[in-house]
């Protein structure tokens, strides 16, 4: 009796683990959904695709020159450089707040929001943010404190030729096709895309502007996912890190089905986006940042790969762009 008590006990505790640990092929059971996919969707659906970050609805684009006469009263100025160096000199009636707290300080703001930086990189990652927050007039000083005055440039130092002569260097027309690969996956404990979206940039922000360096990717280009941001002359006429993608329709003209216009970047590896100066390419990395990709803005762009190269006509840092002789405070 007893040695038959333990065969149906056996019996039942196999059957328990059959039905438990095997799902039917059958299943009426609907699978979890990707957040990312619900993200995607959902930025479709309100008109936030990156096209709608670079520029709004109103057609003002992500960054603003600095004006001719140093006004920027109809601004709300956040300055998001170290104390340290904002009271050296910075713009009249400017707010100095770090990075990480320039949401914080948005809440408050009354005015079109100016987010200001050294180089204009850093901010323009900020406002790619804050637009996505839903402050979508946010716009970032275009070359930064260094294209306010001379006294504050931190640009100058930094433009070089590291890709001149480089094997690594390419001058061929034709953009590689790019393969198809799963969107990427992240965990959030929000359900819809709207607090998908609100906790994303709240992370995104708070884990800081991810940067890569011009002579790191192209040393070794191979680790990287690249995303070149040029248009399509300049891509064959500047040249370009070889092998690099040109994802512009891609990114910038999604379709309704946000997913599958997204499948062209591969999430298993480091994405790194570069342009002319790296401000463009600080506002794409943070757009794919918050759709889950581990993406990077390669700093200083094609000014730091190739300041000398003949090709310019605009946005090259000591040619058609210089420091102004504007007004600092301290």
């Amino acid at each position: 009796m007893k040695n038959l008590f333990r065969y149906s006990f056996l019996m039942l505790a196999i059957s328990a683990m059959l039905f438990t640990g095997c799902k039917d092929d059958n299943s009426d059971e609907t699978p979890a959904v990707n957040p990312a996919e619900v993200l995607m969707d959902h930025l479709v659906t309100i008109d936030m695709d990156l096209n709608h970050v670079l520029k709004n609805a109103d057609g003002q684009k992500f960054v603003m020159a600095a004006p001719a006469d140093g006004d920027l009263s109809a601004k709300h100025v956040i300055d998001i450089r170290e104390a340290s160096a904002f009271a050296s000199g910075h713009i009249s009636g400017a707010v100095n707040v770090q990075l990480a707290n320039i949401l914080t300080e948005a809440a408050s703001a009354t005015k079109p929001i100016l987010v200001v930086c050294y180089t204009g990189q850093t901010a323009c990652y900020a406002t790619s943010l804050l637009r996505l927050y839903g402050y979508h007039d946010a716009q970032a000083l275009k070359w930064g404190m260094s294209g306010w005055n001379s006294a504050t440039d931190s640009w100058s130092a930094q433009t070089d030729d590291l890709a001149d002569g480089h094997a690594n260097w390419s001058y061929n027309a034709t953009a590689p096709t790019p393969s198809v690969y799963d969107i990427p996956e992240f965990m959030t404990t929000a359900t819809t895309g709207e607090a998908i979206l609100k906790e994303r940039v709240e992370y995104v922000l708070s884990q800081g502007f991810k940067t890569a360096k011009a002579s790191d990717v192209l040393a070794t280009p191979t680790n990287y996912y690249i995303n070149n941001y040029f248009n399509t002359t300049d891509y064959g006429a500047f040249g370009h890190i070889d092998g690099a993608y040109r994802l512009h329709e891609l990114l910038i003209n999604p379709s309704s089905a946000a997913v599958a216009s997204m499948t062209n970047i591969d999430p298993s590896k480091d994405i790194i986006t570069y342009c002319y100066t790296g401000q463009t390419s600080a506002v794409v990395t943070a757009y794919l940042r918050v759709l889950g990709y581990d993406a990077y803005s390669l700093t200083f762009g094609m000014n730091k790969l190739f300041n000398s190269e003949d090709s310019w006509s605009t946005n090259q840092w000591g040619g058609d762009s210089n420091s102004k002789d504007l007004p600092l405070v301290q």
